[in-house]
């Protein structure tokens, strides 16, 4: 075999590991870890921590009301949920609104300075021993908090993660079908990563930490959910997963509020890995580091920047054989079909194959601008909030 037949099926290679092969790997290890682990007999005594719900909300009048209504008809004890509001630079009339309950801590300041600065405040004031946080434009399923609670009974346990569910109808667009079919599969990895040893960060529409094991994060990060979580797992603790705690939200509204989303989240993805760079050493962190580089390095480095070069280099080496004149020709239907997903964007969904081709680009493509963004320095700290549909 040529060299350059090893480059490119060594590419191939690393393209089909990254948003494929790794779920297969995983699934393997843990269907063979079940082989030698027994089976968690049930307990029946309910465990009920104390647990403070913190909602870090911007210009959120909006969401006000149907949040509180929903945390209130959360199945947990009303005495041991306390809700916490830091509604730092709203002037939509948020805090005035949520006045009107009693029962909840608001905190508030007139200067805007971003989610995380927010959250940062906001747990000098947490009394209890668990916190979930949330967004104020998500719902949260009925039993999501028990199940979160629950989790926590393994002291092993330092962090949850909660599932994301993308609200779909049959008229979704290319983002809301991209966006639901892409969290369906990113659910699947998380519960086999929990399984296995640890999820690799958490959803920020909701996840909890016990409260002695969070660590101010810098007041420029961007993407708090991760580091928080990552942060908590290199500490020796679990991130556990379990699908029946979920928040569920509207998709974007249409490709361009996805990628305004998606870019920010792939800037945020490579400042991650520049403040996580020990997590890269898989002699010190072993099966972690396995799981992070693998379903979170690889999709914010190495795979984006291979896909237009595996493109190129089969064009060149396309009369090595029958092979390479196949995956050539599979590479040109992939593209077509993404083509025809931006063309049929604006339209009512009719065959959805066509928008996941679509999405994958989007989702690629918005790496290339997250990188130069985080290079210029220029992604703000404040969330420029994408419509939702």
């Amino acid at each position: 075999m040529e060299t350059s037949e090893i480059i490119f099926l060594t590419a191939i290679f690393i393209v089909f590991y990254t948003y494929l092969g790794y779920g297969i790997v995983l699934y393997a290890l843990v269907r063979v870890k079940r082989l030698f682990t027994p089976t968690k007999k049930p307990t029946e005594d309910l465990f009920e921590p104390d647990i403070t719900l913190m909602i870090a909300a911007y210009n959120e009048r909006d969401y006000v009301r149907q949040k509180v209504e929903n945390s209130q008809l959360l199945d947990y004890p009303r005495e041991k949920l306390h809700q916490l509001w830091v509604t730092d630079g709203s002037d939509d009339g948020t805090p005035d609104l949520l006045a009107n309950y009693p029962d909840i801590t608001v905190l508030h300041l007139d200067q805007r300075r971003g989610k995380i600065a927010a959250m940062n405040r906001g747990m000098k004031f947490v009394k209890t021993p668990i916190v979930i946080f949330s967004d104020a434009n998500t719902m949260l399923g009925e039993r999501s908090v028990r199940v979160i609670a629950e989790l926590f009974r393994d002291p092993k346990t330092g962090c949850v993660s909660g599932e994301k569910r993308i609200f779909n109808s049959e008229e979704d667009r290319a983002a809301g079908a991209g966006e639901g079919i892409y969290w369906k599969y990113e659910s699947a990895l998380k519960r086999w990563d929990a399984e296995l040893n640890t999820a690799v960060g958490a959803a920020g529409e909701l996840f909890a930490i016990r409260s002695e094991l969070f660590q101010e994060v810098e007041p420029d990060t961007l993407l708090d959910d991760f580091i928080i979580s990552l942060r908590v797992a290199m500490k020796g603790y679990k991130i556990d997963y379990n699908p029946d705690a979920y928040a569920i939200e509207s998709p974007s509204e249409n490709i361009k509020e996805e990628l305004k989303r998606k870019i920010r989240i792939a800037a945020g993805g490579i400042q991650s890995i520049v403040r996580l760079r020990p997590l890269l050493n898989i002699f010190k962190y072993r099966t972690l580091s396995f799981q992070y580089i693998s379903h979170r390095v690889l999709r914010w480095t190495i795979a984006p920047l291979l896909l237009p070069f595996i493109l190129v280099y089969n064009i060149i080496i396309i009369e090595n054989g029958v092979i390479y004149q196949i995956s050539l020709a599979g590479q040109i239907i992939f593209y077509l079909m993404a083509c025809a997903g931006w063309i049929l964007q604006s339209r009512k969904i009719k065959i959805k194959a066509l928008f996941v081709p679509y999405y994958f680009l989007i989702m690629n493509y918005a790496v290339y601008r997250g990188f130069f963004r985080y290079l210029a320095k220029n992604q703000s700290v404040n969330w420029e909030r994408a419509k939702r549909g």
